[in-house]
């Protein structure tokens, strides 16, 4: 069951037109949440980031916050499983192909998809990545559905047999081209800082509260294309993939070219913190 303007019903059912500004134009913003225990994960922190990716694109939010929680509630009410990943996509509406702002009421949508953990073997060994020059556009830090050019790195990723791009630009870390970057150097766990050149993820925020609350030495600062290339550990972060460790990179192997120390203990925190959230019975 999906939810599309005002109605519930099978997906089959739904239909946009194909004057849609999504459609068109690839005019909205999307927000991916996970669910645990049909519990949603960290909502307040997704709605927070659905609203700065709104307010990027000069687009009203159909509803508050109380609407929207409720509205995803009963999406994850609607369909089976206990860990679900729902995807909220919000477009400009329907209206004559024109680029201005058309005075129309949005288009939105959610589904609901299983929400799969990562394979034992992937956090066992690790998986390989590459790298490419970051050649998006200067507003990654808004949730756009207009993602061709992620979509083409990715597929970069996919042809090399690995799981993700990793993105430099400018001699720089930025991040994946579906997560969030970390990396260990000097036993120092560093993180790229949050800008128009990121997406500020969920899971990446959890991650440094969880380092910061158990005293592991990290630095929010810019990391040089060298210091990725020459690091002790690079680990990956998204709401679907959690935390995973990258042991290949280019064909070359990080570190031991085994999941390290860090990506261990990182690991750990993390899922002690969804098992905590998850018996308190908190809407994470």
């Amino acid at each position: 069951m999906i939810f599309l303007n005002g109605q519930f019903m099978p997906i089959e059912k739904a239909s946009i037109s194909v004057l849609d500004r999504g459609f068109i134009f690839g005019d909205g913003v999307y927000e991916v949440i996970p669910v645990y225990s049909r519990r949603p994960f960290r909502l307040d922190k997704h709605l927070h980031r659905l609203q700065h990716s709104l307010d990027g694109i000069r687009l009203k939010n159909p509803y508050t916050t109380e609407q929207w929680s409720d509205l995803i509630g009963q999406v994850v009410d609607k369909n089976a499983g206990d860990d679900q990943s729902i995807y909220l996509h919000i477009t400009r509406g329907v209206a004559k192909r024109d680029h201005p702002f058309p005075d129309v009421p949005p288009t939105v949508f959610m589904m609901s998809n299983p929400l799969l953990p990562p394979l034992p073997e992937s956090l066992e060994k690790g998986v390989a990545a590459i790298t490419a020059s970051d050649n998006r556009w200067i507003r990654c830090d808004i949730k756009s559905i207009s993602l061709l050019p992620n979509v083409l790195l990715r597929q970069i990723a996919v042809d090399a047999g690995a799981a993700e791009t990793i993105l430099i630009r400018d001699g720089f870390l930025t991040e994946g081209s579906a997560s969030n970057i970390f990396v260990v150097k000097d036993q120092v766990l560093l993180a790229p800082p949050k800008s128009h050149l990121m997406l500020p993820g969920i899971t990446y925020d959890v991650l440094l509260e969880l380092v910061a609350e158990n005293h592991v030495i990290h630095e929010v600062r810019e990391i040089s294309e060298d210091e990725l290339f020459s690091a002790e550990e690079i680990m990956l972060t998204s709401s679907t993939r959690e935390i995973m460790a990258v042991t290949r990179l280019n064909e070359q192997s990080v570190g031991t070219g085994s999941p390290g120390a860090m990506f261990r203990q990182l690991h750990q925190f993390y899922q002690q913190y969804k098992a905590t959230h998850m018996r308190g019975g908190l809407t994470c």
